[in-house]
């Protein structure tokens, strides 16, 4: 899931190959907002929660989350759950060796979030050459595009937070381990939280078909309860004590089926956990949560009031990484709902979250 805008703009998602003028990208983003019934036009970039209620705690999101029980100075989040006991366990769930490919291909025609582009370019082919004797040639390419926030996506620990202070006030607006707008901002990527910061990911995985659970592709601004969730779990003989701290949460809700086939609906809205689900799986202590939607969860919110709290409970209180648009079907075709999870962020240095493949071999 990602923003964009100059702290005026608000979610909106459309193909950055739709040739349009300000005026119709800025009512295309108002119309969006006003079907989500979100009125929340004026939000701020960094400020994704509703305006406090009178006798609210010390932040738009509860009680401040800093220190982190890792120490004040972590960068790492739920990555630090990695290690050679995750690595070993992961093992275990490795039964024939196959390997899934979790990842959509990158390409101009994915769904893309707002007005985000990604375009490739060959300088000329090929790029470089004839050298040599053996007159070697070569092809490079040109990429542009936002690398952490296009395509099957990993968002970063810098990717969301919350306005805890005064309106504008950087010195509150705060994310992971109470990391301010003040200390982290720049041009030049993030000075802290960065993508670099996160340990390269081996631990046991687990997939939740929710599809499967209810037999049909879930609707866009349908919530996926804890209910949802244990009984899914149930249904694949399993339960919630199959989840372990460090373990990555896959969940299907089926509207990945409609990457490349309808973007227009994916783009739309989507289905996905709530604020509770979010809770639970955050007591959980799992490392992170995936779907095979473009926000992991529910949009346009049931309450109106909130915009994306999930990513603020899961990566901004607990630390705990998002991977969106995820390809789940061969895994959940083959129902093999255990297997180790592998994906190694590239280390990009101020960025907010990282592109890649992640694998599950089962």
């Amino acid at each position: 899931m990602g923003f964009e805008g100059d702290g005026q703009d608000t979610p909106v998602r459309q193909r950055p190959e739709d040739n349009v003028t300000a005026e119709q990208a800025a009512a295309s983003r108002r119309g969006f907002l006003k079907s989500a019934g979100l009125g929340l036009a004026g939000a701020a970039l960094a400020g994704l929660s509703a305006p406090p209620t009178a006798g609210a705690a010390e932040t738009p999101i509860g009680e401040k989350w800093w220190p982190s029980k890792w120490g004040a100075d972590d960068q790492a989040g739920a990555s630090n759950h990695m290690g050679p006991q995750k690595t070993l366990e992961a093992i275990q769930q490795i039964k024939t060796g196959k390997v899934h490919s979790l990842g959509h291909v990158y390409e101009s025609g994915m769904p893309l979030f707002g007005e985000r582009v990604f375009a490739l370019r060959t300088p000329g082919m090929p790029t470089g050459g004839t050298f040599g004797d053996n007159k070697i040639i070569w092809n490079d390419e040109f990429l542009s595009t936002e690398i952490g926030q296009v395509g099957t996506q990993f968002d970063g620990l810098g990717h969301i937070g919350v306005e805890a202070g005064g309106p504008g006030d950087q010195t509150q607006r705060r994310m992971y381990n109470g990391v301010t707008m003040a200390e982290a901002a720049s041009p030049y990527g993030l000075k802290k939280l960065g993508v670099e910061n996160v340990k390269p990911f081996f631990t046991p995985g687990l997939l939740i078909d929710v599809m499967g659970l209810k037999g049909a592709m879930l609707e866009a601004g349908t919530e996926i309860t804890v209910a949802d969730l244990e009984a899914a779990l149930e249904r694949q003989g399993l339960s919630g004590d199959a989840i372990s701290p460090g373990d990555a949460v896959v969940i299907r809700s089926g509207w990945g089926l409609l990457w490349k086939e309808d973007n227009e609906r994916y783009n739309g809205g989507e289905p996905g956990i709530g604020l509770e689900a979010a809770r639970y799986l955050a007591e959980k202590q799992v490392s992170l949560v995936g779907a095979d939607c473009w926000g992991v969860e529910v949009f346009p919110n049931p309450n109106s009031a909130q915009v994306f709290p999930a990513h603020q409970e899961l990566l901004v209180r607990h630390g705990i990484y998002l991977h969106e648009n995820l390809n789940l079907e061969s895994l959940s075709a083959e129902e093999s709902w255990r297997f180790a999870y592998i994906f190694a962020p590239l280390p990009i240095k101020g960025a907010t979250g990282s592109p890649g493949n992640p694998l599950a071999v089962t």
